[in-house]
């Protein structure tokens, strides 16, 4: 047996970390779950099992990935430091990132999609608009995760690392929205970009989605060109926005080239926007995707 299957050996203590974190991210998610609950009109079981709605679904989806993507980042982060510091530095991370997490659907909700009412479109089943809200609570999260596996050890410094530089990275995420939409203005006689996700647009969505998260997976790959110090509070922000800015351009003159050439011969600008064709804008997510997985291939390797 031992001929065909050669395992890594794992020490006997490794168990018992991974039995404390499990155990603490679940009661984590179980205690997000519930609090989400009380913040809205209907629980989960009524929303889902008797009104069907595929928007709150999707919703509530991006919200459980968002918080798994975070906790994996925090999982095993304090293995051979001793039980108790385990247990404290999960709960301490698995909090500060799960707040964090809400902090950016909240900025989104309210700075980005501010003319949209996201919770009451999405009780009158937007699926155009519940994907936006799992697509940004999921870039958030992936974000967030890169920069917290950035950063050494679990103090003070850390966390204020963490905190400064996820404020500066979603400041740099909004803004891209924003460009967005002057961008959908312009090509579109004025038109609403927000006014467009109100009436369903899906493929708009969609496209919009694999904007935001094609952004945070570039974004997240400066944890491979900056260097954390722990005491030098202004160099770790200025390098975040630096860097995060110059891969967010790169990737969106890569993605308008990787378009214009699959797409040769085709208005996609008028397809997505005007046309609501679905099948382009799939397109255009995958390739904002696809290229900044490629890109972060490179730069990781």
């Amino acid at each position: 047996m031992d001929a065909l299957i050669k395992l890594v050996p794992l020490g006997s203590d490794l168990w018992i970390y991974l039995a404390i974190d499990v155990s603490i991210a679940l009661a984590l998610l179980v205690v997000m779950k519930w609090v989400t609950g009380l913040m809205r009109k209907n629980s989960v079981t009524e929303e889902l099992g008797i009104k069907d709605n595929f928007a709150f679904g999707i919703s509530i989806a991006g919200g459980m990935l968002s918080l798994c993507i975070v906790l994996s980042s925090v999982v095993g982060r304090h293995i051979g430091q001793g039980y108790s510091e385990a247990a404290t530095g999960m709960v301490t991370f698995g909090i500060v990132g799960i707040l964090l997490v809400k902090f950016g659907r909240f900025a989104h909700d309210k700075l980005v999609l501010n003319r949209v009412d996201t919770h009451a479109m999405i009780s009158e089943r937007s699926v155009s608009v519940a994907l936006v809200d799992a697509a940004s609570l999921v870039a958030s999260a992936i974000v967030l995760k890169n920069i917290m596996v950035w950063v050494d050890g679990s103090d003070m410094n850390a966390i204020i690392a963490i905190v400064t530089g996820f404020s500066v990275v979603l400041t740099m995420l909004l803004v891209m929205t924003r460009i967005l939409e002057v961008r959908y203005a312009k090509d579109n006689q004025n038109d609403s970009f927000q006014g467009a996700l109100r009436k369903g647009q899906l493929a708009l969505a969609i496209e919009h989605s694999g904007n935001l998260l094609g952004t945070a997976m570039i974004v997240s790959a400066a944890k491979n060109l900056l260097i954390y110090n722990p005491s030098g509070y202004v160099s770790n922000v200025t390098g975040w926005l630096v860097v995060s800015v110059a891969l967010a351009i790169a990737l969106h003159i890569l993605v308008l080239i990787n378009k214009k050439v699959i797409m040769f011969g085709m208005n996609f600008r008028q397809e997505v926007d005007q046309q609501h064709n679905v099948g382009v804008a799939s397109l255009g997510f995958t390739l904002s995707i696809g290229t900044a997985m490629v890109i972060n291939g490179v730069l990781g390797g």
